[in-house]
C-alpha cells in the first residue's frame, strides 16, 4: 500500500496542477475535482475503497464530455488519479500509463496552452522528473518500458519514462 500512495501522490500531484485547465472549461462539473480528492483520501492514509474506483469514472466521463482537448486530458488527469490506488503489480506496458499518464498529459495540456509551444511540455517533463522519487523510479522500473504511440501523450510518455529510467541507472548525474 505505501508503494501505490507513493505512485497516488505523484499522479495526483499533476493532476491538481492541470485541474484549473477543466474548471474553465466546464464551470460547474464536480466530478474531476472528486476524484482528485478522493485520491488524496487513499494518499492520506485511508484505504482504497469504492470511493476511488467511482470517482474515477465519474471524472473519465467528464473527460468524454468535455470540450476541447485540454479540458478532456484535465479531466482523465484526475480520473487516473483516483484510479492510481488500484495499479497492478502485473509487469505489463498498460501500468506504465497509470504511473506516467498523467504527468504526460500534464506536459501536453501546458503545451496546448502555450500555444502549442512545445518547449513548455519539456520544462513541464522536467518538473515531472525533479517530483519523481527513488520509490517511484523503482516501481516504474518493474514495468515495461512505455511504448511510443501516435498520440502526443503517448509521445511524451515515453519520453518521461526514458528520463526516469535513465535516472535510476545514473542516480549520480542530473539529466
Amino acid at each position: 500500500m505505501d508503494e501505490l500512495r507513493v505512485v497516488a501522490r505523484y499522479v495526483v500531484r499533476h493532476a491538481e496542477d492541470v485541474l484549473p485547465v477543466f474548471e474553465r472549461a466546464v464551470p460547474g462539473d464536480p466530478r474531476p475535482r472528486a476524484a482528485i480528492e478522493a485520491a488524496w483520501v487513499f494518499v492520506n492514509g485511508a484505504a482504497r475503497t469504492k470511493l476511488q474506483r467511482v470517482a474515477s469514472i465519474d471524472a473519465h466521463r467528464a473527460a468524454r464530455s468535455a470540450p476541447g482537448e485540454a479540458a478532456r486530458l484535465a479531466a482523465r488527469c484526475a480520473g487516473d488519479a483516483a484510479s492510481a490506488a488500484y495499479l497492478h503489480p502485473i509487469a505489463q506496458v498498460s501500468q506504465v500509463g497509470h504511473i506516467l499518464r498523467s504527468a504526460a498529459s500534464a506536459a501536453h495540456i501546458g503545451e496546448l496552452e502555450d500555444g502549442g509551444d512545445t518547449d513548455t511540455a519539456d520544462i513541464l517533463l522536467e518538473r515531472s522528473r525533479r517530483r519523481a522519487t527513488p520509490t517511484l523510479i523503482d516501481i516504474l522500473s518493474r514495468y515495461p518500458l512505455a511504448a511510443g504511440g501516435r498520440s502526443r501523450v503517448a509521445s511524451l510518455m515515453s519520453t518521461l519514462d526514458q528520463i526516469l529510467r535513465q535516472r535510476a541507472n545514473n542516480p549520480g548525474t542530473r539529466q
